[in-house]
């Protein structure tokens, strides 16, 4: 899949019928890193259930004024945005896509929008970003760069342009 074949996306809120598919974009995020775990595909499912159900609950509570959006592409869910703007920064809480998508381009499509929303609000935009992230890569290319480092995660931020 290119850019060119990938309709514009939109974006619609969660509602709790989306949680299985919101837990299939988060295992698929976590697969390669559980590839040599040598637990039974069962242990690993309920290992990823666990962790997606407490990341969920968190981020619902510590991130009331959020957006927690479904990524669509041509009407099919594609991934998840969640996005918290706060008086002095837009934060990019989450952005996955299913394995299918990635690579293409979306993802940096959703990206700018936001980069977008933070240059017309005067707003710096960050994001924590896990440090084996590939994606690490394209928010370097967006402009954002390292404010703190903390451990696993670096917390990264792009000035408002304009």
């Amino acid at each position: 899949m290119t850019l060119d074949t990938i309709s514009a996306p939109s974006l619609r809120a969660i509602t709790g019928d989306d949680l299985p598919f919101l837990f299939r974009v988060y295992a698929s995020t976590r697969q390669e890193e559980l590839a040599p775990v040598p637990w039974t595909d069962e242990q690993k499912e309920a290992f990823l259930r666990q962790q997606f159900e407490a990341q969920h609950a968190w981020w619902q509570e510590h991130y009331t004024g959020a957006s927690f959006d479904v990524v669509l592409v041509a009407g099919k869910p594609a991934g998840r945005l969640y996005v918290d703007e706060w008086r002095d920064e837009i934060r990019i809480v989450d952005i996955a896509l299913l394995p299918e998508y990635r690579g293409a381009g979306l993802g940096a499509r959703l990206v700018r929008d936001v980069l977008a929303r933070g240059d017309a609000a005067g707003k710096p935009v960050s994001i924590h970003v896990e440090r084996a992230n590939p994606a690490l890569r394209l928010y370097e290319r967006l402009g954002f760069r390292l404010v703190e480092d903390k451990g696993v995660y670096l917390l990264m931020s792009r000035p408002a342009r304009g």
